[in-house]
């Protein structure tokens, strides 16, 4: 599989996130290997606060949550997906598929052997994650969902949801930052654009962003319907503690909230949340409140 790979420099004094980089080789499912990102920040022996992104950001966003999560004394790992961030970047768009996303990220945790987890999950973090969790779940302790869901195709997506994916397929420069500046409730600085930006040098490296909007399943027969009725089996199943936070102010995932506060037992009992002023990417608007969030849910559910 060829890929490409962000020089170091683009990422050199990025606001904010002045953290360690660690990288683990994952088999790219055609005979190679890619190299993956993460973070991977606090005592080793403390229990992994796990943080999954979206599209199309990377650990970047959790620049504001990683501070307090770290000051209550969790482990915290985040990971760059394949296709963002520091990982590396296949050039071909059909390299990328929900499946390999998935197996590309057990073999994060394989790898680190991580367990008695507590996921945080967002956007894409969330359909791949909570296939993770549906997969593995001896090795999570709690879930805390944020503006995300796990779709099978059986439900109509919404408006919001088809225009995003026919504008992510129509325009002709991917305009990263742009994307996420419009998806928040605050008006970003330019340095924090820069980050947003700084895994892509051009369009060339932006194959696994275009591709994303095409991978939710929007169809009773998408090639990940059926794992992802699976995983909703065992989901629906779930009595591990499970806490919805999601914001005030997205209009591609608003409602999803209540659906897993219905399907998920784990739902049940928990302080479910909306955080106020918040946009679709409610952690570059409100991650420290949510890191407030994450811990309290921890400390309250042990």
């Amino acid at each position: 599989m060829d890929y490409l790979r962000t020089p170091d420099e683009r990422f050199d004094n990025l606001a904010g996130y002045a953290f360690k980089p660690n990288y683990l080789q994952v088999a790219d499912g055609e005979g190679g290997e890619l190299r993956v990102h993460y973070l991977d920040e606090g005592p080793r022996n403390a229990d992994p606060v796990l943080l999954m992104h979206g599209e199309p950001s990377w650990s970047f966003l959790y620049r504001k949550m990683i501070p307090g999560l770290l000051a209550a004394g969790h482990r915290v790992v985040a990971p760059d997906l394949v296709g963002f961030g520091r990982s590396d970047k296949p050039t071909q768009r059909e390299d990328y598929t929900y499946q390999r996303h998935v197996n590309w990220m057990q073999s994060v945790l394989d790898q680190l052997e991580l367990n008695a987890i507590t996921l945080f999950c967002q956007d894409w973090g969330g359909l791949i994650g909570l296939r993770l969790v549906a997969e593995n779940p001896d090795r999570f302790a709690r879930v805390v969902a944020g503006n995300t869901m796990l779709p099978t195709g059986d439900r109509d997506l919404g408006q919001a949801f088809i225009d995003w994916r026919n504008f992510s397929q129509q325009v002709p420069e991917f305009p990263v930052s742009k994307i996420i500046d419009g998806a928040t409730t605050t008006e970003l600085d330019a340095d924090t654009l820069r980050g947003y930006d700084a895994p892509f040098p051009d369009e060339s490296y932006k194959e696994g962003a275009r591709q994303f909007p095409t991978l939710v399943p929007a169809t009773p027969d998408d090639p990940a319907s059926e794992k992802n009725r699976a995983a909703w089996d065992v989901l629906e199943q779930w009595q591990k503690p499970f806490l919805t936070a999601f914001s005030d102010s997205d209009p591609i995932t608003a409602g999803g909230d209540a659906v897993m506060q219905k399907l998920i037992p784990g739902c049940q009992g928990q302080a479910h949340t909306i955080i106020e002023n918040g946009g679709h990417f409610l952690q570059e608007d409100q991650g420290e409140k949510l890191a407030e969030v994450v811990n309290t849910f921890i400390a309250a559910t042990p």
